[in-house]
């Protein structure tokens, strides 16, 4: 049963993803930084796909993904209809993974430790929730100030 729940909110999230990067007015936008904010929400959806794809491709379902966590990053103008393919791609990879899954599977090990530390493969996907929610939340702030940003006038 955690299973299901857990493909229906990942499937809910990536969907929220693909769902903020459609929904910037000006394509280049996705890729604006800052000062402060260095990361744009182009890079943070690309390595959402490459999270998803590494944890639940090569880890899980072991289907020889290979990351390349450092493109994920310092990739720039990736074209938006790319991008949101490669979310319905990973919502993909992230449902045949836990099809495969037993309930049992869910109390193992981890396949391999995370930040040095075992885990369970309940413990890991949770963890992959929250750190997909973390992101989601960063990429439509960043929508919301890229695109919306007012700046206030002086009070005088």
């Amino acid at each position: 049963m955690i299973r299901q729940d857990l493909a229906e909110l990942f499937a809910r999230d990536l969907t929220a993803v693909k769902n903020e990067i459609a929904a910037y007015e000006r394509e280049s936008a996705i890729w604006l930084v800052g000062r402060d904010v260095t990361n744009s929400a182009g890079n943070l959806c690309l390595h959402l796909i490459g999270n998803i794809n590494h944890f639940f491709g090569a880890l899980i379902a072991r289907n020889g993904f290979v990351r390349d966590r450092g493109s994920e990053f310092s990739s720039k103008f990736v074209p938006r209809d790319a991008m949101l393919q490669a979310i319905d791609g990973a919502i993909e990879v992230m449902r045949g993974a836990l099809d495969g899954l037993s309930d049992d599977d869910l109390n193992a090990p981890f396949p391999e430790p995370h930040r040095g530390r075992a885990v369970t493969m309940r413990q890991m996907l949770l963890h992959l929730l929250t750190h997909l929610n973390y992101h989601l939340g960063q990429i439509n702030y960043h929508r919301r100030l890229s695109e919306d940003l007012v700046i206030p006038r002086s009070a005088d």
